[in-house]
């Protein structure tokens, strides 16, 4: 009888790891699916890229340097490869700081073209603006979608007993996309 005991004890250890490796497993898959998800917005962002500069070097007067920016910013944003698997608060930081200067290269090309209503009138600056604002929000979209598919895979390793085998099978936290510094501050906007 008692051989039966530990025997159905065993088992029911056995068990309990496999399905608790497989739920982590599973947690840490849907975490890189939604990582694939957020690289997705910024490539769209990033391709879109190309259209809309060539479509405003159509303005023999545009400012240069602001395209200029806004090539090389683009050049460095999609320089920065990261894997879902090895994703270190570090590298995120990296990576959204480059994502912060193509977008800061972005706004400054969108305010400098307000100074030229014939550009802002062209259908096809309209519709690369409009797709790029739609991939803006897709990009953020994205992002809180990761920052919460993380939440619940940290959270599953760091709980009791799933720990244990996080622990054991090297199961590691994932980093989350953060506020860049300084986003708690309004900007100041001037129209000098």
């Amino acid at each position: 009888m008692k051989k039966f005991i530990w025997i159905g004890l065993l088992g029911i250890i056995v068990i309990w790891a496999f399905t608790g490796y497989n739920g982590l497993v599973s947690a840490e898959e849907k975490v890189n699916g939604q990582w694939a998800n957020v690289e997705t917005a910024y490539q769209r962002r990033a391709d879109l890229i190309p259209n809309l500069v060539e479509t405003v070097k159509g303005y023999a007067d545009f400012e240069r340097g602001v395209l200029v920016d806004v090539v090389e910013a683009r050049s460095k944003a999609t320089s920065i490869q990261l894997d879902a698997d090895n994703l270190t608060p570090e590298q995120l930081q990296q990576f959204e700081a480059a994502q912060g200067q193509l977008s800061g290269a972005l706004s400054r090309l969108l305010v400098t073209i307000e100074r030229y209503p014939d550009l802002k009138a062209n259908q096809n600056f309209l519709a690369l603006q409009s797709q790029l604002e739609g991939t803006e929000n897709r990009i953020q979209t994205e992002r809180n979608r990761f920052n919460e598919m993380a939440r619940k895979y940290n959270t599953s390793i760091r709980k009791a007993p799933r720990n244990i085998l996080a622990n054991l099978f090297g199961f590691e936290r994932k980093a989350y996309f953060e506020s860049t510094e300084g986003a708690d501050v309004a900007p100041d906007v001037s129209f000098d």
